[in-house]
Protein backbone atom coordinates (compact mmCIF):
# COMPACT_ATOMS: atom_id res chain seq x y z
CA UNK A 1 0.00 0.00 0.00
CA UNK A 2 2.75 2.48 0.91
CA UNK A 3 4.62 1.80 -2.34
CA UNK A 4 1.39 2.20 -4.34
CA UNK A 5 0.64 5.50 -2.62
CA UNK A 6 4.23 6.64 -3.18
CA UNK A 7 3.94 5.92 -6.88
CA UNK A 8 0.52 7.58 -7.12
CA UNK A 9 0.71 10.67 -4.93
CA UNK A 10 4.36 11.71 -4.61
CA UNK A 11 6.08 13.54 -7.46
CA UNK A 12 9.00 11.65 -9.00
CA UNK A 13 12.26 12.65 -10.65
CA UNK A 14 12.68 9.58 -12.90
CA UNK A 15 10.24 7.25 -14.69
CA UNK A 16 11.38 4.26 -12.62
CA UNK A 17 12.36 5.13 -9.03
CA UNK A 18 14.07 2.43 -6.99
CA UNK A 19 11.01 2.19 -4.76
CA UNK A 20 12.45 0.58 -1.64
CA UNK A 21 9.92 0.82 1.19
CA UNK A 22 11.98 1.99 4.15
CA UNK A 23 11.12 0.80 7.64
CA UNK A 24 14.15 1.96 9.64
CA UNK A 25 17.79 2.91 9.38
CA UNK A 26 20.70 2.80 11.81
CA UNK A 27 24.45 3.11 11.40
CA UNK A 28 25.50 1.79 7.99
CA UNK A 29 22.26 -0.11 7.34
CA UNK A 30 18.77 0.55 6.01
CA UNK A 31 15.98 -1.96 6.72
CA UNK A 32 13.02 -2.35 4.36
CA UNK A 33 9.38 -3.15 5.16
CA UNK A 34 10.08 -6.88 4.86
CA UNK A 35 12.81 -6.73 7.48
CA UNK A 36 15.68 -7.09 4.99
CA UNK A 37 18.83 -5.14 5.90
CA UNK A 38 20.90 -3.34 3.29
CA UNK A 39 24.47 -2.15 3.75
CA UNK A 40 24.48 1.49 2.63
CA UNK A 41 27.39 2.55 0.41
CA UNK A 42 25.61 5.79 -0.58
CA UNK A 43 24.71 7.51 2.73
CA UNK A 44 21.83 9.51 1.32
CA UNK A 45 24.06 10.71 -1.54
CA UNK A 46 26.88 11.79 0.81
CA UNK A 47 24.48 13.41 3.29
CA UNK A 48 24.63 11.01 6.25
CA UNK A 49 28.24 11.62 7.29
CA UNK A 50 27.86 9.79 10.60
CA UNK A 51 25.56 7.11 9.24
CA UNK A 52 21.88 6.81 10.04
CA UNK A 53 20.53 8.08 13.37
CA UNK A 54 23.89 8.61 15.02
CA UNK A 55 23.32 8.76 18.81
CA UNK A 56 24.95 12.20 19.17
CA UNK A 57 22.73 13.65 16.44
CA UNK A 58 19.58 12.07 17.84
CA UNK A 59 20.40 13.39 21.34
CA UNK A 60 20.92 16.91 20.00
CA UNK A 61 17.60 16.80 18.14
CA UNK A 62 15.68 15.56 21.17
CA UNK A 63 17.29 18.15 23.43
CA UNK A 64 16.37 20.99 21.09
CA UNK A 65 12.82 19.69 20.59
CA UNK A 66 12.21 20.33 24.29
CA UNK A 67 13.27 23.97 23.98
CA UNK A 68 11.80 25.52 20.84
CA UNK A 69 11.27 24.96 17.14
CA UNK A 70 10.97 27.75 14.59
CA UNK A 71 10.52 31.16 16.22
CA UNK A 72 11.47 33.84 13.65
CA UNK A 73 12.80 34.31 10.14
CA UNK A 74 16.54 33.91 9.69
CA UNK A 75 18.87 36.56 11.06
CA UNK A 76 16.58 38.37 13.53
CA UNK A 77 16.80 36.42 16.80
CA UNK A 78 19.89 35.00 18.46
CA UNK A 79 19.25 31.27 18.66
CA UNK A 80 21.91 29.16 20.37
CA UNK A 81 22.01 26.19 17.94
CA UNK A 82 22.61 28.38 14.88
CA UNK A 83 25.11 30.66 16.65
CA UNK A 84 27.06 27.72 18.06
CA UNK A 85 27.15 26.02 14.67
CA UNK A 86 28.46 29.13 12.90
CA UNK A 87 31.02 29.70 15.66
CA UNK A 88 32.27 26.10 15.42
CA UNK A 89 32.58 26.39 11.66
CA UNK A 90 34.54 29.63 12.06
CA UNK A 91 36.95 27.90 14.42
CA UNK A 92 37.79 25.40 11.66
CA UNK A 93 37.93 27.83 8.74
CA UNK A 94 40.38 30.58 7.71
CA UNK A 95 39.67 34.08 9.05
CA UNK A 96 38.41 35.16 5.63
CA UNK A 97 35.56 32.63 5.90
CA UNK A 98 34.50 33.41 9.46
CA UNK A 99 30.88 34.44 8.80
CA UNK A 100 28.32 31.85 7.72
CA UNK A 101 24.83 32.25 6.31
CA UNK A 102 22.71 29.15 7.02
CA UNK A 103 20.20 28.01 4.40
CA UNK A 104 17.77 25.16 3.80
CA UNK A 105 19.80 23.37 1.13
CA UNK A 106 23.01 23.39 -0.83
CA UNK A 107 21.18 24.74 -3.85
CA UNK A 108 19.91 27.72 -1.87
CA UNK A 109 23.44 28.32 -0.62
CA UNK A 110 24.63 28.43 -4.23
CA UNK A 111 21.98 31.04 -4.99
CA UNK A 112 23.08 33.12 -2.00
CA UNK A 113 26.73 32.85 -2.99
CA UNK A 114 25.94 34.00 -6.52
CA UNK A 115 24.03 37.01 -5.23
CA UNK A 116 26.84 37.88 -2.84
CA UNK A 117 29.42 37.73 -5.64
CA UNK A 118 27.34 40.09 -7.78
CA UNK A 119 26.93 42.50 -4.90
CA UNK A 120 30.60 42.52 -3.91
CA UNK A 121 32.03 42.89 -7.41
CA UNK A 122 29.29 44.85 -9.16
CA UNK A 123 29.67 42.43 -12.07
CA UNK A 124 27.22 40.06 -13.77
CA UNK A 125 29.19 37.28 -15.46
CA UNK A 126 29.76 33.85 -13.93
CA UNK A 127 32.11 31.15 -15.11
CA UNK A 128 31.37 27.52 -14.30
CA UNK A 129 32.71 24.20 -15.51
CA UNK A 130 31.49 21.82 -18.16
CA UNK A 131 29.76 18.82 -16.54
CA UNK A 132 29.27 20.79 -13.33
CA UNK A 133 26.31 20.28 -11.03
CA UNK A 134 25.43 22.90 -8.43
CA UNK A 135 21.71 22.31 -7.94
CA UNK A 136 18.40 22.58 -9.77
CA UNK A 137 16.95 26.00 -8.98
CA UNK A 138 17.13 28.37 -11.93
CA UNK A 139 20.26 30.20 -10.84
CA UNK A 140 22.10 26.99 -9.97
CA UNK A 141 20.75 25.36 -13.13
CA UNK A 142 22.29 28.18 -15.13
CA UNK A 143 25.68 27.00 -13.84
CA UNK A 144 25.01 23.37 -14.76
CA UNK A 145 27.51 22.24 -17.38
CA UNK A 146 25.38 19.80 -19.40
CA UNK A 147 23.14 21.48 -21.99
CA UNK A 148 20.77 18.53 -22.39
CA UNK A 149 19.79 18.72 -18.72
CA UNK A 150 18.69 22.34 -19.14
CA UNK A 151 16.47 21.58 -22.11
CA UNK A 152 12.90 22.68 -21.48
CA UNK A 153 13.83 25.13 -18.69
CA UNK A 154 15.27 28.05 -20.64
CA UNK A 155 15.70 30.95 -20.61
CA UNK A 156 18.06 30.82 -17.66
CA UNK A 157 20.53 33.42 -16.39
CA UNK A 158 22.46 35.21 -19.12
CA UNK A 159 26.18 35.86 -18.97
CA UNK A 160 27.19 32.40 -17.74
CA UNK A 161 30.20 30.96 -19.54
CA UNK A 162 31.96 27.64 -19.16
CA UNK A 163 35.49 26.30 -18.95
CA UNK A 164 36.75 22.74 -18.82
CA UNK A 165 37.71 21.51 -15.36
CA UNK A 166 41.48 20.97 -15.06
CA UNK A 167 42.20 22.94 -18.27
CA UNK A 168 44.75 25.53 -17.10
CA UNK A 169 44.95 26.95 -20.62
CA UNK A 170 41.37 28.21 -20.28
CA UNK A 171 41.82 30.38 -17.17
CA UNK A 172 42.29 33.41 -19.43
CA UNK A 173 38.54 33.24 -20.06
CA UNK A 174 38.25 34.71 -16.56
CA UNK A 175 38.26 38.47 -17.16
CA UNK A 176 37.50 41.83 -15.56
CA UNK A 177 33.83 41.18 -16.48
CA UNK A 178 33.69 38.08 -14.29
CA UNK A 179 31.94 38.36 -10.94
CA UNK A 180 32.95 34.87 -9.85
CA UNK A 181 34.24 31.52 -10.96
CA UNK A 182 32.29 28.74 -9.31
CA UNK A 183 33.71 25.23 -9.23
CA UNK A 184 33.12 22.02 -7.34
CA UNK A 185 36.38 21.33 -5.54
CA UNK A 186 35.90 17.76 -6.74
CA UNK A 187 33.44 17.38 -9.60
CA UNK A 188 30.63 15.08 -8.50
CA UNK A 189 28.24 14.34 -11.34
CA UNK A 190 31.08 14.32 -13.85
CA UNK A 191 32.58 11.22 -12.24
CA UNK A 192 34.33 12.34 -9.04
CA UNK A 193 37.00 14.25 -10.95
CA UNK A 194 39.76 15.56 -8.67
CA UNK A 195 41.67 18.75 -9.49
CA UNK A 196 45.03 18.18 -11.11
CA UNK A 197 48.17 19.57 -9.50
CA UNK A 198 48.01 23.36 -9.06
CA UNK A 199 44.87 23.71 -11.21
CA UNK A 200 42.87 25.47 -8.51
CA UNK A 201 45.91 27.60 -7.68
CA UNK A 202 45.96 28.78 -11.30
CA UNK A 203 42.25 29.61 -11.18
CA UNK A 204 42.64 31.47 -7.90
CA UNK A 205 45.62 33.44 -9.20
CA UNK A 206 43.70 34.48 -12.28
CA UNK A 207 40.72 35.53 -10.18
CA UNK A 208 42.95 37.73 -8.03
CA UNK A 209 44.55 39.19 -11.15
CA UNK A 210 41.23 40.36 -12.63
CA UNK A 211 39.30 41.05 -9.42
CA UNK A 212 36.92 38.11 -9.70
CA UNK A 213 35.87 35.96 -6.75
CA UNK A 214 36.41 32.23 -6.43
CA UNK A 215 33.42 30.26 -5.11
CA UNK A 216 34.11 26.65 -4.21
CA UNK A 217 31.19 24.26 -3.98
CA UNK A 218 31.94 21.74 -1.23
CA UNK A 219 28.37 20.55 -0.83
CA UNK A 220 29.53 17.01 -1.52
CA UNK A 221 33.31 16.80 -0.83
CA UNK A 222 33.10 18.86 2.37
CA UNK A 223 32.56 17.77 5.99
CA UNK A 224 35.41 15.30 6.10
CA UNK A 225 34.57 13.17 3.09
CA UNK A 226 38.01 13.55 1.50
CA UNK A 227 40.04 13.25 4.71
CA UNK A 228 40.15 16.94 5.60
CA UNK A 229 37.20 18.99 6.75
CA UNK A 230 37.10 20.63 3.33
CA UNK A 231 38.78 19.46 0.16
CA UNK A 232 40.19 22.93 -0.62
CA UNK A 233 42.53 22.52 2.36
CA UNK A 234 44.46 19.95 0.30
CA UNK A 235 44.86 22.35 -2.62
CA UNK A 236 46.80 25.20 -1.00
CA UNK A 237 44.16 27.87 -1.65
CA UNK A 238 41.31 29.61 0.14
CA UNK A 239 38.09 30.45 -1.73
CA UNK A 240 36.43 33.83 -1.37
CA UNK A 241 33.11 32.11 -0.75
CA UNK A 242 32.67 28.53 0.44
CA UNK A 243 29.42 26.64 -0.14
CA UNK A 244 28.47 23.77 2.20
CA UNK A 245 25.57 21.33 2.44
CA UNK A 246 24.71 17.61 2.47
CA UNK A 247 26.93 16.00 5.14
CA UNK A 248 26.75 18.93 7.56
CA UNK A 249 23.18 18.14 8.63
CA UNK A 250 23.71 14.62 9.94
CA UNK A 251 20.72 13.47 7.91
CA UNK A 252 18.65 16.67 8.09
CA UNK A 253 18.41 19.26 5.26
CA UNK A 254 20.90 22.11 5.44
CA UNK A 255 23.09 24.38 3.36
CA UNK A 256 25.43 27.26 4.12
CA UNK A 257 27.79 29.73 2.52
CA UNK A 258 30.73 31.29 4.32
CA UNK A 259 32.75 34.39 3.54
CA UNK A 260 34.39 37.36 5.24
CA UNK A 261 32.44 39.65 7.56
CA UNK A 262 33.05 42.63 5.26
CA UNK A 263 31.63 40.79 2.26
CA UNK A 264 28.68 39.20 4.05
CA UNK A 265 27.71 42.53 5.61
CA UNK A 266 26.79 43.80 2.14
CA UNK A 267 23.67 41.63 2.16
CA UNK A 268 22.23 43.79 4.96
CA UNK A 269 21.75 47.12 3.18
CA UNK A 270 21.14 48.85 -0.16
CA UNK A 271 18.76 47.03 -0.13
CA UNK A 272 18.24 45.34 3.19
CA UNK A 273 17.25 41.67 3.03
CA UNK A 274 19.79 40.99 0.30
CA UNK A 275 19.21 37.31 0.94
CA UNK A 276 16.39 36.12 3.16
CA UNK A 277 15.04 32.74 4.21
CA UNK A 278 12.32 31.72 6.63
CA UNK A 279 13.65 28.36 7.78
CA UNK A 280 17.40 28.68 7.20
CA UNK A 281 19.20 28.12 10.51
CA UNK A 282 16.25 26.13 11.87
CA UNK A 283 17.15 25.37 15.50
CA UNK A 284 16.56 21.61 15.32
CA UNK A 285 18.58 21.26 12.14
CA UNK A 286 21.34 23.54 13.44
CA UNK A 287 21.54 21.45 16.62
CA UNK A 288 21.90 18.29 14.53
CA UNK A 289 24.56 19.93 12.38
CA UNK A 290 26.51 21.15 15.40
CA UNK A 291 26.46 17.64 16.88
CA UNK A 292 27.57 16.21 13.54
CA UNK A 293 30.51 18.56 13.25
CA UNK A 294 31.51 18.13 16.88
CA UNK A 295 31.45 14.35 16.57
CA UNK A 296 33.41 14.42 13.34
CA UNK A 297 36.13 16.46 15.02
CA UNK A 298 36.21 14.69 18.39
CA UNK A 299 36.09 11.11 17.12
CA UNK A 300 38.92 11.74 14.63
CA UNK A 301 36.90 10.22 11.81
CA UNK A 302 38.72 12.25 9.18
CA UNK A 303 42.02 10.67 10.19
CA UNK A 304 40.56 7.27 9.23
CA UNK A 305 39.41 8.26 5.75
CA UNK A 306 42.71 7.62 3.93
CA UNK A 307 43.00 4.12 5.38
CA UNK A 308 39.41 3.31 4.41
CA UNK A 309 40.00 4.68 0.91
CA UNK A 310 43.05 2.45 0.58
CA UNK A 311 40.99 -0.57 1.67
CA UNK A 312 38.35 0.16 -0.98
CA UNK A 313 40.98 0.54 -3.68
CA UNK A 314 42.84 -2.61 -2.66
CA UNK A 315 39.66 -4.70 -2.67
CA UNK A 316 37.94 -3.38 -5.80
CA UNK A 317 40.33 -4.89 -8.32
CA UNK A 318 38.57 -6.58 -11.23
CA UNK A 319 38.89 -6.77 -15.04
CA UNK A 320 35.54 -4.97 -15.35
CA UNK A 321 36.77 -2.00 -13.27
CA UNK A 322 38.92 0.27 -15.46
CA UNK A 323 39.87 2.71 -12.70
CA UNK A 324 38.61 4.20 -9.45
CA UNK A 325 38.22 7.98 -9.48
CA UNK A 326 37.76 10.30 -6.57
CA UNK A 327 39.35 10.88 -3.19
CA UNK A 328 38.71 9.67 0.34
CA UNK A 329 35.23 8.21 0.73
CA UNK A 330 34.02 9.83 -2.46
CA UNK A 331 34.90 7.07 -4.92
CA UNK A 332 33.70 6.11 -8.37
CA UNK A 333 34.70 2.74 -9.85
CA UNK A 334 34.54 3.20 -13.63
CA UNK A 335 33.24 0.04 -15.27
CA UNK A 336 34.15 -1.17 -18.74
CA UNK A 337 31.84 -0.16 -21.57
CA UNK A 338 30.32 -3.63 -21.97
CA UNK A 339 28.92 -3.72 -18.41
CA UNK A 340 25.26 -2.95 -17.72
CA UNK A 341 25.58 -0.49 -14.85
CA UNK A 342 21.92 -0.63 -13.95
CA UNK A 343 22.09 -4.39 -13.69
CA UNK A 344 25.08 -4.14 -11.34
CA UNK A 345 23.24 -1.73 -9.04
CA UNK A 346 20.10 -3.87 -9.07
CA UNK A 347 21.87 -7.16 -8.39
CA UNK A 348 23.90 -5.61 -5.58
CA UNK A 349 20.63 -4.34 -4.09
CA UNK A 350 19.16 -7.84 -4.27
CA UNK A 351 22.18 -9.06 -2.28
CA UNK A 352 21.76 -6.37 0.34
CA UNK A 353 24.13 -3.60 -0.85
CA UNK A 354 23.00 -0.09 -1.78
CA UNK A 355 24.92 1.56 -4.61
CA UNK A 356 23.86 4.42 -6.86
CA UNK A 357 24.72 6.28 -10.04
CA UNK A 358 26.45 9.56 -10.90
CA UNK A 359 24.70 12.18 -12.97
CA UNK A 360 26.79 12.47 -16.11
CA UNK A 361 29.37 9.67 -16.03
CA UNK A 362 27.32 6.67 -17.16
CA UNK A 363 30.03 4.09 -16.41
CA UNK A 364 30.47 5.07 -12.76
CA UNK A 365 29.25 3.43 -9.58
CA UNK A 366 28.75 5.84 -6.69
CA UNK A 367 30.50 4.84 -3.46
CA UNK A 368 30.00 7.49 -0.78
CA UNK A 369 29.38 5.60 2.48
CA UNK A 370 29.09 7.03 5.98
CA UNK A 371 32.45 8.15 7.33
CA UNK A 372 31.72 5.83 10.26
CA UNK A 373 31.71 2.72 8.07
CA UNK A 374 33.87 -0.08 9.50
CA UNK A 375 36.59 -2.05 7.69
CA UNK A 376 34.45 -5.17 8.11
CA UNK A 377 31.52 -3.45 6.39
CA UNK A 378 33.79 -2.24 3.58
CA UNK A 379 35.02 -5.79 3.01
CA UNK A 380 31.48 -7.15 3.04
CA UNK A 381 30.21 -4.62 0.49
CA UNK A 382 33.19 -4.93 -1.82
CA UNK A 383 32.76 -8.69 -1.75
CA UNK A 384 29.20 -8.28 -3.02
CA UNK A 385 30.36 -5.97 -5.82
CA UNK A 386 33.04 -8.42 -6.93
CA UNK A 387 30.59 -11.32 -6.87
CA UNK A 388 28.16 -9.40 -9.06
CA UNK A 389 30.91 -8.38 -11.49
CA UNK A 390 31.73 -12.07 -11.90
CA UNK A 391 28.20 -12.71 -13.17
CA UNK A 392 26.70 -12.12 -16.61
CA UNK A 393 26.14 -8.37 -16.42
CA UNK A 394 27.00 -7.37 -19.97
CA UNK A 395 24.96 -4.67 -21.61
CA UNK A 396 22.35 -5.84 -24.11
CA UNK A 397 23.30 -3.01 -26.46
Amino acid sequence: MLLEDFLHYQAKTTPQPMGMVVKSAKGSYITDSNGKKYLDFVAGVSACSLGHRHPAVVRAIKKQLKRYLHVMVYGEYAQAPAVELCKLLASQLPKSLEVTYLTNSGTEAIEGAMKLAKRVTGREEFIAAHQAYHGSTQGALSLLGVDAQKKGYTPLLPKVNFIHFNAKEEVDKITTKTAAVILETIQGGAGFIVPEKDYLKAVKARCEEVGALLILDEIQPGIGRTGSLFAFEQEGIIPDILVIGKGLGGGLPIGAFSSSSSMMEQLTHNPALGHITTFGGNPVIAAAAHATLQTLLKKKLMEQVAEKEHLFRSLLVHPKIKEIRGRGLMLAPILTADVDLGKVVQRCLERGLILFFLLWEKRALRISPPLTISPREIKKGCGIILDVLNEDINSVD
